[in-house]
C-alpha cells in the first residue's frame, strides 16, 4: 500500500478519500484554494497546500502548481476524486512522467472514453448496444439539420466531451436544433476547450442505470451490480438507489456481463462505471464511461460492504482484487440523495454562511459532507454541499427512513433543494419505481409541490 498520496480535489470527496487513508495509515496531502482555506478537507489531511485563487482554473485545474506540491511533498500517489482533473488525460499522463503514480485508469483509456463519439465506435466494436446515432462530429447546424431530419426527431444534441449535462439538448424539429446547435456548442467549447458535437436518438422515458466496475492489473475485472440515477435536473443526478426497482435478476445479470465485456475490450484498469439507458421494455444502450469514482458510489459501498477507495488504491499498487465475480454480495437497499445549496424552486445557486448544520445520526445513515457548522458556501465550485445516504433491508423501508432523516435535517443560512428532495421520495410514483429521466419535469411544479 502506499505510504503518502495527494488529493487533487476538495469538498466531499476529498474527505471521504482522507478517511480511507487514515484506516490504512496513508499520510495525505491536501490542496486548496483561497476560498478554501478553511474547507474541512484543509483540516483533515496531514499536510495542506494553497495552489491558487478561488476560481477551478487558478487553483484545482492549475497542473503545474498541483505537480509542484506533489514532488516537493514526496508522495508515492495522486487520487483525483471525480471532476476536475479526474478525467483529464494530460494531467494522468503528466503524474505519470514524474514518476507519479495516478489512481485511475491509464491517459490513452481516458482518452478514448472522454470523447462520446470515440466511445461510441469502441462500443460498437465490442458489441455493447449502443443509442442510434453517428460516430462523427457534426460540421456545422446544417449538417445537424440533415443528420436529425433523416435519423427522425427527437434526438439528443451531445457534446462530445465533459459531461454533467453541459452541451447536451432534446430537440424536437429543425427549427429547435438550428436555436440548440451554437448555443450548445459554444458551452462545450467554453468548459471542455473541445465543441465537437454529435446527435443520437432520444430514447423515450428511459432510465438512466449504470454499472459499477472494477478491474486489476492482472486481467480480472468484476461488476459490483447497479445503480438507478433517473431522477436527475438538469441531466445532473439528485437521487440514486442501488439496487435499481426496474431491472429484474436477469437484466440485472446481463447488464452487469454486458459493463464488464465493454471493460475488457478497452483493457480497462481501475475504478469506472459504465452509464447506460434502459427503455420500457428494458433494451439498454450505452451512454457513456466515467473512467473514475462516482459521487454516487457510496450506494454500492451500502449494498456491497466494500470500499470502493480501498478497491482503487489497492489495483494501483498493482494488488490482485481478492474476490471474484462469485463472491460480490448484494445485501438490502441503499438510497442517496445531493443536498444543493440552491433554490428549490429555480435551482440557483444559494451561496452563503451556514449558521446553524444539525444531521441527524443513527444505524444506516451515512453522511458525506462538504460544509459544516459557520461554513461559507461560495459561488465559485459545484453548490452541493453534502451527500445523505441510507441502507436498509428493503426500498420502502430506506425511503420511509430517508424521509424522516430529512425532515429532521436541518441547514440555516442558505437555500437548500431539501424540501425538493423530500417530494420527489413521497412522490405515488416515485414508490411505484417510475423512476424516468424525466421524472422531474413530468411532475415537479415547484420545489415545494409534485403533481400527482
Amino acid at each position: 500500500m502506499f505510504t503518502k498520496i495527494l488529493i487533487a480535489n476538495r469538498g466531499e470527496i476529498a474527505v471521504r478519500i482522507i478517511r480511507t487513508c487514515q484506516k490504512f495509515g496513508i499520510k495525505t496531502v491536501a490542496v486548496y484554494s483561497e476560498a478554501d482555506q478553511e474547507a474541512p478537507h484543509v483540516e483533515m489531511a496531514d499536510e495542506s497546500f494553497l495552489v491558487g485563487g478561488a476560481r477551478v482554473t487558478e487553483s484545482y485545474l492549475n497542473v503545474d502548481k498541483i505537480l509542484e506540491v506533489a514532488k516537493s511533498t514526496n508522495v508515492e500517489a495522486i487520487h483525483p476524486g471525480y471532476g476536475l482533473l479526474s478525467e483529464n488525460e494530460d494531467f494522468a499522463r503528466r503524474c505519470i512522467e514524474a514518476g507519479i503514480t495516478f489512481i485511475g485508469p491509464s491517459p490513452d483509456t481516458i482518452a478514448k472514453m472522454g470523447s462520446k463519439i470515440e466511445s461510441r465506435k469502441m462500443m460498437e466494436a465490442a458489441g455493447v448496444p449502443v443509442v442510434p446515432g453517428i460516430t462523427y462530429p457534426l460540421k456545422d447546424e446544417e449538417d445537424a439539420v440533415a443528420v436529425a431530419s433523416e435519423m427522425g426527431y427527437p434526438v439528443m444534441l451531445k457534446a462530445s466531451a465533459g459531461g454533467g449535462g453541459i452541451g447536451m439538448e432534446i430537440v424536437s424539429n429543425d427549427k429547435e436544433l438550428r436555436k440548440a446547435f451554437a448555443g450548445n456548442q459554444k458551452r462545450a467549447q467554453d468548459f471542455f476547450g473541445d465543441g465537437a458535437m454529435f446527435v443520437e436518438k432520444y430514447i423515450r422515458n428511459p432510465r438512466h442505470i449504470e454499472i459499477q466496475i472494477l478491474a486489476d492489473e492482472q486481467g480480472q475485472t468484476v461488476y459490483l451490480w447497479e445503480r438507478e440515477c433517473s431522477i436527475q435536473r438538469r441531466h445532473q443526478k439528485v437521487v440514486e438507489e442501488a439496487p435499481s426497482p426496474f431491472l429484474d435478476e436477469n437484466h440485472r445479470k446481463i447488464m452487469g456481463e454486458a459493463a464488464v465485456k465493454a471493460a475488457k475490450y478497452i483493457g480497462y484498469k481501475n475504478a469506472g462505471t459504465i452509464e447506460f439507458l434502459v427503455d420500457e421494455e428494458k433494451n439498454f444502450y450505452f451512454l457513456e464511461m466515467n473512467t473514475r469514482l462516482q459521487v454516487e458510489h457510496p450506494i454500492t459501498e451500502e449494498i456491497t460492504g466494500l470500499d470502493l477507495v480501498e478497491e482503487q488504491l489497492k489495483i494501483a499498487t498493482g494488488a490482485a482484487l481478492a474476490f471474484q465475480q462469485a463472491d460480490v454480495k448484494r445485501n438490502g437497499h441503499a438510497l442517496e440523495v445531493r443536498i444543493y445549496a440552491e433554490d428549490p424552486n429555480t435551482f440557483f445557486p444559494s451561496p452563503g454562511k451556514i449558521h446553524t448544520l444539525k444531521i441527524p445520526e443513527g444505524k444506516g445513515i451515512r453522511h458525506e459532507l462538504a460544509v459544516r457548522e459557520g461554513s461559507t458556501v461560495t459561488p465559485y465550485y459545484d453548490p452541493m454541499i453534502a451527500k445523505l445516504i441510507v441502507h436498509t433491508d428493503n426500498r420502502e423501508q430506506s425511503i420511509e427512513e430517508m424521509l424522516k432523516v430529512l425532515e429532521e435535517y436541518k441547514v440555516e443560512g442558505i437555500k437548500t433543494n431539501i424540501p425538493m428532495l423530500k417530494n420527489v421520495l413521497e412522490h405515488e410514483a416515485f414508490h411505484r419505481g417510475d423512476t424516468t429521466t424525466n421524472f422531474v419535469e413530468k411532475y415537479l411544479k415547484t420545489g415545494k409541490q409534485l403533481s400527482k
